[in-house]
């Protein structure tokens, strides 16, 4: 089950059913079954502490996930996006707000599938594979 939580005031996600839809395919066509995912849309504030107490690092981020799942075929965990940092990325990058929080969706969802992002190489692999799935929500 795929659940969307917003702790941010004045944010509405938009089109949960289709996202729900793009992620469940995203994670089959990785050849793996949706478990229980939890998105949680949160601000800078909350998400910082997060950071803090279970990364360590006293730093903005715009997601942080989380994996809970005990068997490798079923995907599950906890994603943790700012719609702050959302919003500034997607005005530093010049895109629209609802491509870039579906970039960070999706990044939360490859990081689940363990994909990482930690050089170079894996960096242009994520990219990669986030364009794909972009390509492919409706």
């Amino acid at each position: 089950m795929i659940s969307f939580n917003v702790l941010k005031d004045g944010f509405l996600l938009n089109e949960q059913d289709g996202r729900k839809e793009w992620v469940k395919k995203a994670i089959g066509l990785e050849g793996k079954t949706t478990g229980d995912i939890q998105f949680v849309f949160c601000g800078d504030d909350f998400l910082t502490e997060i950071n803090k107490e279970y990364l360590h690092h006293d730093t903005f981020t715009d997601i942080i996930t989380f994996s809970n799942s005990a068997n490798p075929s079923v995907i599950s965990g906890d994603i943790f996006i700012s719609i702050d940092r959302v919003n500034e990325n997607a005005k530093s990058l010049n895109c629209d707000f609802e491509n870039e929080l579906s970039r960070v969706i999706i990044h939360g969802i490859l990081h689940l599938l363990g994909y990482n992002d930690n050089n170079p190489g894996e960096k242009l692999q994520m990219r990669a594979k986030e364009d794909y799935y972009l390509l492919l929500q409706t």
